[in-house]
C-alpha cells in the first residue's frame, strides 16, 4: 500500500508527465511589463517611473494549458504576476482529489506568502489555459517594499482578502454538502455574468464536470448526479454543454439552505 506523501506525488506526476520546460524570457517588452503591473493587484498604486527597475528584472514564464507552475511544498523563491491567462491555486487530499483554493487572472498575484515567509509554496499552481507569469525574485520584492511601503500595505490587504476567502472555503467544506456548495456557486456565477431571459436567469458555464468537482471539492461523478437533481426538480435547465438557466432562483437559494449536513 503507498504512503500518503507517495500518492501526492504521483498525483503530481500525472499533471506534470506531459509538461515541457518552462519557457522564459528576459526579453519581454518592458511596455508591456509596466502596463501588467500598472494595473496588478499588488503594485497598481505605484507610479510607472518607480516600476521600471521591478519590471526590468522579472522573467517572464510562458505556460501551456494544464502546465505546472510550482507545487506545494517545494522551495519558494518569490511571487508570480499573471500576464495572461488563468492560473489555479489548488491542493490534493491523499486520494487525489482536488480542492481549489483560487484562480488568478491578468494582475493577479501568486505566492505572495511564501515571497515573504521563505517557506515552501503553501499550493500547487497550474495553468487553465495558455498563459503568461512575470517572475519577481523574493530578495527583489522586499527590497521594493522597503522603499515603498505602500506596497506592502496594499500585499496586506492582499493576503487579508485571500485569508477571508479560505476561511470562506473552510466552512463551506466543514458545513455545507456537495448540493449546497454547487448552488452557491451557480447563484455566485449567475450574479457576475448572468442575463434575464423568459425562463429565468442564464449564464456561461465553461468548465467541465470534473473541473466543477475540483472547485467544490468532490468529484465528477457525485457533482453531475447533483445537476440531475436540480435538473429534475425544474430549478435548473442545462442547454448543451456550457449554458446553464437557473429557473427559480428562490428555489436554488432555498436548495442551497436546506442542504446543510
Amino acid at each position: 500500500m503507498l504512503e500518503d506523501n507517495e500518492k501526492c506525488a504521483i498525483f503530481i506526476m500525472k499533471h506534470v508527465a506531459n509538461n515541457v520546460a518552462i519557457r522564459e524570457d528576459k526579453h519581454m517588452s518592458l511596455a508591456r511589463r509596466l502596463e501588467v503591473l500598472g494595473k496588478s493587484t499588488l503594485f497598481g498604486n505605484v507610479p510607472e517611473a518607480a516600476l521600471r527597475d521591478l519590471a526590468s528584472g522579472g522573467i517572464e514564464k510562458k505556460l501551456s494549458c494544464g502546465q505546472i507552475l510550482f507545487t506545494a511544498n517545494n522551495p519558494s523563491e518569490g511571487l508570480y504576476v499573471v500576464l495572461s491567462g488563468a492560473v489555479r491555486a489548488f491542493r490534493v487530499n491523499m486520494d487525489g482529489r482536488e480542492q481549489t483554493i483560487h484562480i488568478e487572472r491578468c494582475g493577479g498575484t501568486l505566492a505572495e506568502v511564501a515571497a515573504f515567509d521563505g517557506e515552501p509554496y503553501p499550493s500547487t499552481t497550474i495553468a487553465e489555459e495558455d498563459s503568461e507569469v512575470l517572475f519577481l525574485e523574493r530578495q527583489t520584492v522586499q527590497r521594493f517594499m522597503l522603499q515603498h511601503p505602500e506596497v506592502a500595505l496594499t500585499a496586506l490587504r492582499i493576503l487579508a482578502q485571500k485569508l477571508r476567502r479560505v476561511a470562506s472555503l473552510v466552512e463551506q467544506l466543514a458545513l455545507m454538502d456537495l448540493g449546497q456548495r454547487l448552488a452557491h456557486l451557480l447563484l455566485e456565477e449567475a450574479e457576475k455574468t448572468g442575463r434575464p431571459v423568459e425562463d429565468g436567469i442564464s449564464f456561461q458555464q465553461p468548465l467541465s464536470h470534473s473541473q466543477l468537482a475540483a472547485r467544490l471539492g468532490s468529484v465528477r461523478e457525485v457533482v453531475s448526479r447533483t445537476l440531475q437533481k436540480l435538473t429534475q426538480y425544474g430549478i435548473v435547465q442545462l442547454n448543451g454543454r456550457n449554458m446553464i438557466i437557473i429557473c427559480n432562483v428562490k428555489a436554488l437559494r432555498d436548495f442551497a439552505k436546506s442542504h446543510l449536513r
